[in-house]
């Protein structure tokens, strides 16, 4: 039996499943995490140490139609102007009761298009920030850049601010590609916006691609990964396009019939795989590469590699807030989430309220579980004794969990001396193998094809 009959038999091309950047995933969040919950969760941080900022900026000049992000579309720079009005009031907010000495760790503008802010309100965003929560020694501030819109001013203002990483949108080269799925991007101003990041000291830069989108072929995909690599980015999120029009209507403008089959995308990753590799970039998790000198390359081959709503990362700390409409934050006690719609966001901030809508209260088990996925997506394998905690399941519960897991994949996974392990040839299966180990009812609807 080959190899795609015997992964066909275990549902590889029919399932849906999470992308598992979060345990449980945020369709289980609920109301009963509310702003005081967040409040109360936020004045436990230690008083001194490190924590990691999300900003979310929802805006775009021009919404992708393979973008299911939540974002709205606007060409008025006083609809961005008003939203930073209020995210400086939600930052100010936190200030009021986060610990003394607190710093950042990570700080990420995530979007939407956080270069839809001007020089201006780069300068003076960063500066709240600052003024709350400066960085820590050897802090990272990342940011989401799109090639269409970004200017020297823009990027001075950011570089001044101390961005040190950049993580551009890719997607794909090809003209054809582009006008389907409503994103228009050559690849001269690509490369013109890796030249000015690199100009600007930029030394850390990200790149996404996509595969699965209308009309890919393995020729097509090769040709816009070697048009890529040419710009030598450190690491690379090789992502696959969730099709879900029922959840992003705009996704409704793609063909659906454009669309490669399951089967015909698993070689569209494979095709895509060998070349980073070919390259000399070291294959992190599911659908990352990067440099064998990048810091997530070294966080992988030291046991230190995470995964968190960006995807997957190299970020020590416990604490991961997030700022602006539909935000997420992570603590240890649990998830906590804003106001989705920016209309309700601004609301609730203006009259001076958390905007915490919902989230997730950790019980031991959901620990337990979130360990084990989290070592499942990032090493392909975990210990017994690297996820138990204290007043959690048993060791003979858990080791049932990892017997059961194994039996369901026999062949592709394998359980020895408490060590739970997918084999090489079983990784295209790690969401539906994490899957084995989540306990939430899941929405067949409500994810992304499994390959």
């Amino acid at each position: 039996m080959g190899l795609m009959t015997q992964l066909s038999r275990l549902g590889l091309f029919d399932a849906r499943v999470p992308r598992y950047t979060s345990y449980p995933t945020a369709p289980q969040f609920s109301n009963n995490v509310d702003a005081g919950l967040n409040r109360r969760w936020i004045s436990a941080i230690a008083p001194g140490s490190e924590i990691s900022l999300y900003v979310h900026v929802p805006f775009c000049r021009h919404l992708c139609w393979f973008c299911a992000c939540r974002t709205q579309g606007t060409q008025k720079l006083d609809t961005v102007r008003a939203y930073l009005d209020t995210l400086l009031t939600e930052i100010r907010q936190l200030q009021s009761h986060l610990p003394q000495g607190v710093t950042l760790s990570r700080l990420h503008w995530g979007g939407g298009t956080p270069t839809m802010l001007d020089a201006g309100m780069i300068t003076a965003l960063a500066a709240e920030i600052a003024r709350v929560a400066p960085f820590a020694p050897g802090a990272e501030f990342s940011v989401e850049i799109d090639p269409n819109e970004i200017d020297e001013e823009r990027l001075d203002a950011l570089a001044a601010a101390g961005m040190n990483r950049a993580s551009i949108g890719v997607q794909d080269f090809d003209p054809e590609i582009q006008k389907t799925i409503g994103r228009i991007q050559s690849y001269e101003v690509t490369e013109r916006a890796v030249r000015m990041l690199r100009a600007a000291g930029v030394k850390s830069l990200n790149a996404d691609i996509l595969f699965g989108l209308p009309d890919q072929s393995p020729q097509r995909i090769a040709e816009s990964v070697q048009k890529l690599l040419s710009l030598a980015p450190d690491r690379v999120a090789l992502y696959g396009y969730a099709h879900v029009p029922w959840m992003a209507r705009r996704q409704s403008m793609i063909p659906s019939e454009l669309l490669p089959t399951p089967e015909e995308r698993l070689k569209l990753f494979e095709a895509a795989r060998r070349l980073f590799l070919w390259d000399g970039y070291e294959e992190i998790g599911i659908d990352h590469f990067a440099r064998p000198s990048d810091s997530m390359a070294v966080a992988l081959r030291e046991g230190r590699l995470r995964r968190n709503f960006q995807g997957y990362t190299e970020d020590p700390t416990e604490v991961l807030i997030g700022l602006g409409a539909s935000s997420i934050s992570r603590f240890p006690q649990g998830y906590a989430q804003n106001a989705a719609s920016t209309s309700d966001y601004t609301a609730l901030v203006r009259a001076g309220r958390t905007p915490t809508m919902r989230g997730h209260a950790f019980t031991a088990e959901d620990k337990v579980r979130a360990r084990i996925i989290e070592l499942l997506m990032c090493n392909f394998a975990f210990e017994l004794g690297q996820v138990l905690v204290e007043d959690g399941p048993s060791a003979e519960e858990v080791r049932g969990w990892m017997a059961q897991a194994a039996a369901q994949f026999d062949g592709f996974a394998r359980l020895e001396d408490d060590r739970f392990a997918i084999t090489r040839e079983g990784r295209p299966l790690a969401r539906m193998v994490a899957r084995a180990f989540d306990a939430y009812e899941m929405s067949k609807t409500g994810h992304s094809t499994a390959v």
